[in-house]
């Protein structure tokens, strides 16, 4: 007797989207069916290593090399695959939603890559997930031409050969999709962002001499990046699609991936394309894997942790030499500066700090750099142009004079900062003010003339979190207390009220975003994941 026909996926509580049978048809659904059936057990088994991991980094306060993969480290024949020709030249990178404005926006703004993001910078609700997909294959149709209702302002697309490539980034693997279930499971919101963008896309891409390429994020372990890896040979069959065509860039966010950066790019080796160094989940993972490691693991202010404290500095280059040697592209971070329309003088001291970044990562190797509005390009752009000169990158520029050991990793007191009281104020209007936006469907949100992402809402509650439990006492004589975080965020509050008015404050989902930063920066149990708690108040 034959087996039962498999179930097909269903959509549930969730309301019709215009043109959403473009994008959630029969065959698109199968396919992230049959990546949910395939490999989210692994998924699960991994998910449960990292809290096994976890544990033993409470237990030891350490982390170290493996031992188990020190023959791959030591192999200097393996080399990534040769990047294509839409990748190889990445000296500028913007990164954002994938809603209509932005889409047209980012791939106009003469960046040589554009992040499109269904992760960090997008609040998961139902229309982000789907319209955004849409929006990706309408840009690719050359289908988007825009015009926003509020200014009456029209936006149309460059010519293709001007136009920025796509790196799309999906979920991280923690997160789910509620609205699709396969068997009775919610699926991995990571198969549901990656299988309908590569089911519609891949060929699409390929006819326009680009391919499917992604950004991985989260990534905890070369495990990880091995499902990831099984994930692309099993797509690339069934679409019949070239293996290798696939290229992947992972963000080096955490700290436990930093000690496996070579073990990364070997597993996807066939598909890689490079490392990222992304700053305020690196920062937030120190703090979630070491927040039983005493005081050397208290951080300062998070404006206080530049790219040039040592331990940050050992991070990014050991990236860069690590990627080199493998031949694989570095990339650096975010310049989340927004420029003012009405303050000139804010625009000159930040234009002057976002050049001496890029200036700095440009001049350490990397191959290129993030950021998140279009009038950085052009000052990202002369940094890199100036060291790279006519060539699409610096691989060859191979870094062996840096040595990085195990320990200078996760040196946070070789930083002299201190946390301080407007630290802990900042973190507070900072992770009220993100939430608000994002209990709205907003992941990518200008705060105080930053644009701020959930990353940073993750620092923000770490940090507070962090500081009252290791007693903190600041230069103002006050202490790190429950009640002190409490009163700060009344204060803000009563702020916002303030300064948007009653009805405005009546509208936003301000007391919620009070209570659950509260809650989660509070709570004796750390919350893994501040978007965990966070979806299950987000409508939509």
């Amino acid at each position: 007797m034959s087996a039962p026909a498999p179930s097909p996926p269903a959509v549930v509580d969730a309301e019709p989207l215009p043109r959403q049978e473009e994008v959630l048809t029969d065959a698109a659904l199968a396919f992230v069916a049959e990546l949910h059936r395939r490999f989210s057990p692994r998924r699960g088994e991994l998910l449960a290593r990292r809290a096994e991991r976890r544990a033993e980094i409470a237990r030891t306060s350490t982390l170290d090399f493996l031992t188990e993969t020190a023959a791959v480290r030591a192999d200097d024949s393996w080399r990534v695959a040769a990047s294509p020709a839409a990748l190889n030249d990445r000296r500028v990178e913007i990164t954002g939603p994938t809603d209509r404005k932005m889409t047209v926006n980012a791939l106009n703004s003469g960046a040589r890559i554009w992040l499109a993001d269904f992760e960090d910078a997008s609040a998961p609700t139902w229309e982000n997930v789907v319209l955004g997909q849409l929006n990706l294959i309408d840009a690719y149709t050359r289908n988007i031409d825009f015009t926003d209702p509020a200014s009456g302002k029209s936006y149309a697309l460059r010519p293709n050969e001007e136009l920025a490539t796509v790196v799309m980034r999906p979920r991280g693997w923690h997160l789910n999709e509620r609205h699709i279930e396969v068997d009775g499971e919610q699926v991995p919101g990571a198969f549901v962002d990656f299988g309908l963008y590569f089911f519609h896309n891949a060929q699409r891409l390929l006819d326009l001499g680009k391919g499917p390429y992604f950004y991985l994020p989260k990534t905890e372990s070369h495990l990880e990046a091995r499902l990831w890896n099984d994930v692309f040979v099993f797509a690339q069959d069934h679409v019949g699609i070239p293996q290798g065509t696939v290229r992947a860039t992972v963000l080096i966010e955490t700290i436990t991936a930093a000690y496996e950066m070579e073990e990364i790019l070997y597993e996807l080796r066939d598909h890689a394309s490079g490392l990222n160094a992304g700053r305020w989940d690196y920062l937030f993972s120190i703090v979630k894997n070491f927040r039983d490691g005493g005081p050397r693991f208290v951080l300062p202010d998070r404006n206080a942790v530049t790219m040039t404290a040592p331990f940050m500095r050992a991070y990014t280059e050991l990236l860069v030499r690590t990627c080199h040697k493998r031949g694989a592209h570095a990339i650096g971070g975010m310049a989340a500066f927004i420029p003012s329309r009405r303050d000139p003088e804010v625009n000159k001291v930040a234009f002057e700090k976002v050049r001496a970044d890029k200036d700095r990562e440009a001049n350490d190797g990397f191959d290129g750099s993030w950021v998140a509005h279009p009038d950085l390009v052009p000052i990202a752009m002369e940094s890199f142009d100036k060291v790279l000169g006519d060539q699409p990158n610096q691989k060859d520029r191979l870094r062996e004079d840096v040595h990085v050991e195990a320990a200078d990793l996760i040196a946070v007191d070789s930083l002299k900062a201190r946390p301080t009281y407007p630290g802990l104020v900042n973190a507070v209007q900072v992770g009220i003010r993100y939430i608000e936006a994002w209990l709205r469907g907003l992941g990518a949100v200008a705060i105080f003339n930053l644009m701020e992402d959930a990353a940073t809402a993750e620092i923000s509650r770490s940090q507070i979190w962090q500081w009252i439990n290791a007693g903190v006492e600041f230069e103002n004589g006050e202490k790190a207390t429950p009640e002190l975080a409490r009163r700060i965020a009344a204060e803000e509050l009563a702020a916002v009220r303030a300064e948007i008015g009653d009805e405005a404050f009546a509208a936003g989902h301000w007391q919620q975003a009070h209570d659950l930063l509260l809650t989660v920066s509070l709570d004796e149990d750390y919350a893994d994941f501040l978007t965990l708690p966070a979806y299950q108040q987000l409508r939509g």
